[in-house]
């Protein structure tokens, strides 16, 4: 089965995540209106500001036709920013900020701090032979995780990479480094689908 992925590009670090893709011989497109959405078979949605991109999701009018593809089961990948997108409940988000409420955790903005704050780790990742080095900046922390979400890497005793059905979402950047592991991983779910 041919796969074509989209990537939210309306704001952040698509262009990276793009790439990684295409590393990984995947036809990709940008989805930046509604249109792009069309033909799309799953949707990465990467780091960014949160905030930012959430407003830019209604004023492309975008939120609304990708929400329904999301109740559809459309597989999405989620990064930084796109963790808090997809999550059920943002902690510290905008009033006026919506979220996907995708997948069934609580996500912090900015929960391990400001931009100074930023760190490199490798993770033991469940199902992965080695170790994911994993870049932090500004990166959202799971406050809480629902009874029917899978976590599958740690920082500490942080959920760091947790999936719930065909949703995936990462606290941190995979697209910064050369390792494609999480996004093989997120597309093996899509060929392989895990219960909900």
């Amino acid at each position: 089965m041919a796969l074509t992925v989209g990537v939210l590009a309306l704001q952040g670090g698509f262009a990276a995540h793009e790439r990684a893709l295409q590393s990984l011989n995947l036809a990709t497109r940008q989805v930046r209106t509604p249109h792009d959405l069309d033909g799309v078979d799953a949707l990465v949605m990467p780091g960014g500001e949160s905030t930012t991109m959430s407003k830019l999701l209604e004023s492309s009018g975008l939120f609304d036709p990708i929400a329904s593809r999301i109740t559809q089961a459309m597989p999405v990948f989620g990064t930084c920013a796109g963790m808090i997108l997809l999550a059920t409940d943002v902690l510290d988000g905008r009033a006026d900020q919506r979220s996907f409420g995708a997948i069934d955790i609580a996500a912090q903005r900015n929960g391990y701090g400001r931009q100074v704050d930023s760190f490199e780790t490798d993770l033991e990742v469940a199902g992965v032979d080695h170790p994911v080095h994993a870049v932090f900046i500004r990166a959202p922390r799971v406050a809480r995780v629902g009874a029917g979400v899978e976590v599958l890497a740690r920082a500490g005793d942080d959920p760091v990479v947790l999936r719930q059905g065909p949703v995936m979402v990462a606290s941190f950047h995979p697209e910064l480094t050369d390792d494609t592991t999480l996004h093989a991983t997120f597309l093996s779910s899509i060929h392989h689908p895990q219960g909900a």
